[in-house]
C-alpha cells in the first residue's frame, strides 16, 4: 500500500523544485479556482449537513407520530363496529 505521508514528500519536493515563476502561477490558480468554487457553490441552494440531520430526526418522529395515529385510528375504528353489536345486545337483555 502507498503510503501517504511519502506521496506529500514527493508532491512538495516536486513543488520545490519547480521555477517560482510556475509555482506563482499554480498558486495564483488554485486561489483562482477556491474563489470561483466557493461563489459557484454559495450559489447553489444546499443545506448544511447538520441542517439535514436535524430535518431526518424531525421526519423520523413525525412518522413514529403518524404510525401511532393509525394505530388508534384502526383501534377506534374497530371498537366503532363492534359498538352496534354490543348495544344491540344490551338492548336485548332489557
Amino acid at each position: 500500500m502507498i503510503n501517504p505521508k511519502k506521496l506529500e514528500e514527493i508532491a512538495r519536493q516536486i513543488n520545490e523544485s519547480l521555477p517560482p515563476g510556475v509555482r506563482q502561477f499554480a498558486d495564483d490558480m488554485e486561489s483562482k479556482t477556491k474563489q470561483i468554487l466557493q461563489n459557484k457553490l454559495s450559489q447553489l441552494d444546499l443545506v448544511t449537513r447538520e441542517e439535514f440531520d436535524v430535518q431526518t430526526r424531525v421526519l423520523m418522529r413525525t412518522r413514529e407520530k403518524l404510525a401511532d395515529l393509525e394505530q388508534k385510528m384502526s383501534d377506534l375504528e374497530a371498537r366503532l363496529q363492534d359498538e352496534p353489536t354490543e348495544t344491540k345486545k344490551l338492548t336485548e337483555q332489557e
